[in-house]
């Protein structure tokens, strides 16, 4: 049975005074969501106890942390930059002891970088894998999973499919280190919605369903009804996040979200 999280792109801090927050993670939670999915910033805008508080008050999980705004910062793991690359590591080490905080995992996309940090896809994935590598050494002990996002093409240089990511998770080779899949991305890399899903099988770890315009569900032309079935193909058991980036307010994302995947499970009884 697949759990539903929400993505929520702004710091909590930044959306109202704590008793909104607290008010809209209440929302999310009444919408029939189980958990929220955020961004780690490093240092917190939010002080972790806080952020513990809020989210166990309104009966919520965190099973996911987004860790690419600290390519903005100048992170990446393809840099020809030796000294750019540990520095990365080093911030995805300390992802990890929040990560095991939290009882969360790691999505890692945009830190791989573009074809403008190293052209060379060859050198670049060297590189990626054996940053990688670094971190699962300190990921494996605390038994946190990270996950490799296959981002499409236009905002990230490298492993952009579901099968390139597949092969970076067996060249690195470690058993916490797994494949998620993104229906935004995957409408714009793949020649398939399901076949990807069906080929991670059970390695597939983590899963954002986004409509094709990034919009709420069942406004763009994606198929969810046939994702959400490969994932019962499949005998799926995580988290699938909601993610809605345009033309939408937060409550109003989250809410008609949840009714049309209710609706997609009901067409496909």
């Amino acid at each position: 049975m697949t759990h539903y999280s929400f993505m929520i792109i702004e710091a909590l801090n930044s959306l109202g005074d704590e008793a909104e927050v607290r008010r809209l993670l209440g929302f999310i939670k009444e919408c029939g969501y189980e958990g929220v999915e955020l961004n780690l910033d490093l240092p917190p805008t939010l002080p972790f106890s806080q952020l513990e508080r809020w989210v166990g008050e309104a009966g919520l999980v965190i099973p996911s942390f987004l860790t690419g705004g600290a390519y903005s910062r100048g992170l990446c793991l393809s840099s020809p930059d030796a000294e750019v690359r540990q520095r990365t590591v080093e911030h995805l080490v300390r992802c990890v002891e929040v990560a095991k905080r939290f009882g969360s995992i790691l999505v890692v996309g945009l830190l791989q970088g573009f074809r403008r940090d190293e052209p060379d896809p060859e050198k670049a994935n060297e590189r990626i894998a054996g940053c990688l590598r670094q971190v699962m050494d300190r990921a494996e002990p605390q038994g946190v999973d990270i996950v490799i996002e296959p981002v499409n093409h236009l905002q990230v240089g490298f492993n952009n499919s579901v099968g390139e990511v597949c092969a970076l998770v067996e060249r690195v080779g470690s058993p916490n280190l797994r494949p998620m899949v993104d229906t935004v991305h995957m409408n714009i890399e793949e020649v398939s919605l399901t076949q990807p899903i069906l080929d991670c099988g059970p390695l597939l770890r983590h899963v954002h369903l986004c409509e094709s315009n990034g919009s709420l569900l069942g406004n763009g032309h994606l198929d969810f009804g046939s994702v959400l079935r490969a994932l019962e193909q499949i005998n799926y058991e995580g988290f699938a996040s909601v993610k809605v980036y345009r033309n939408a307010q937060i409550r109003d994302a989250a809410w008609l979200s949840m009714e049309y995947l209710r609706q997609c499970g009901s067409d496909g009884d």
